[in-house]
């Protein structure tokens, strides 16, 4: 069964599965918290090697205040709460996105997550914070055209926020909504997509695995026709 090594997840339904009983909004999002620290133990089980999420987009400023400013809490309660564990799990974090935005609190936390699980290598977490897929397409074409380089397809990915990864072999959107909303745009022009009805908080491992049912079904062709593939693979073999 083919199986990916990276997968990147639009994490959506925080809010609906806390409105469904009668929460506030905040309440999903710690939920969803929850929810990822199951994912990535089961992602790191299964052999996936790179697991990037989308925790907060550069849109999501436009939220009502007082979900941004719990967002943020929640933010700053997960640094203190849960990298350690992961780190003792042996799990490398990045976070990936435009930091200007946030706060020097935010931005040591991000730094300290990092620096602490640097030598990890079970798995690699990327969380897309204040990220969006047209700023990091944007922000790689100004370093290329600093750096003095012709404008290439290499060139452009050497200077994405994920150029240390391979592209994800598979997205997954949780939420039951079928858009990837401006999240990996370059990275995910050859990825497989799934969309899934679970809301986030309710993404379990079953779910997971039936995404990785419908991946393994999927035929990789990358422009190529059919017969190309397998004859590409009988020869692999």
């Amino acid at each position: 069964m083919s199986k990916p090594e990276h997968i990147a997840i639009v994490m959506d339904g925080n809010g609906r599965w806390a409105r469904q009983r009668y929460l506030p909004r905040v309440a999903g999002h710690r939920q969803g918290v929850e929810s990822l620290r199951r994912c990535v133990r089961a992602c790191e089980a299964r052999g996936v090697k790179v697991l990037t999420v989308f925790a907060f987009s550069s849109e999501n400023w436009n939220r009502p205040q007082d979900e941004v400013s719990g967002l943020m809490d929640l933010l700053a309660s997960a640094l203190a709460h849960e990298v350690k564990p992961l780190h003792e799990s042996g799990v490398k974090i990045l976070f990936l996105g435009d930091r200007s935005r946030v706060s020097q609190r935010v931005r040591d936390g991000f730094a300290q997550a990092e620096n602490l699980t640097t030598g990890n290598t079970k798995i690699l977490l990327n969380v897309c914070f204040n990220y969006g897929g047209r700023w990091d397409i944007v922000q790689a074409a100004q370093r290329v055209a600093a750096s003095g380089q012709a404008f290439t397809e290499q060139a452009m990915s050497a200077h994405m926020v994920t150029a240390h990864c391979a592209d994800p072999d598979l997205l997954i959107r949780t939420g039951g909504e079928m858009r990837i909303s401006n999240y990996l745009l370059w990275q995910c022009a050859y990825s497989e997509l799934v969309f899934s009805d679970k809301l986030w908080p309710d993404f379990d491992e079953a779910a997971l695995d039936a995404a990785l049912a419908q991946y393994a079904q999927r035929e990789r062709r990358f422009g190529k026709t059919s017969e190309q593939v397998r004859s590409s693979t009988l020869q692999a073999a």
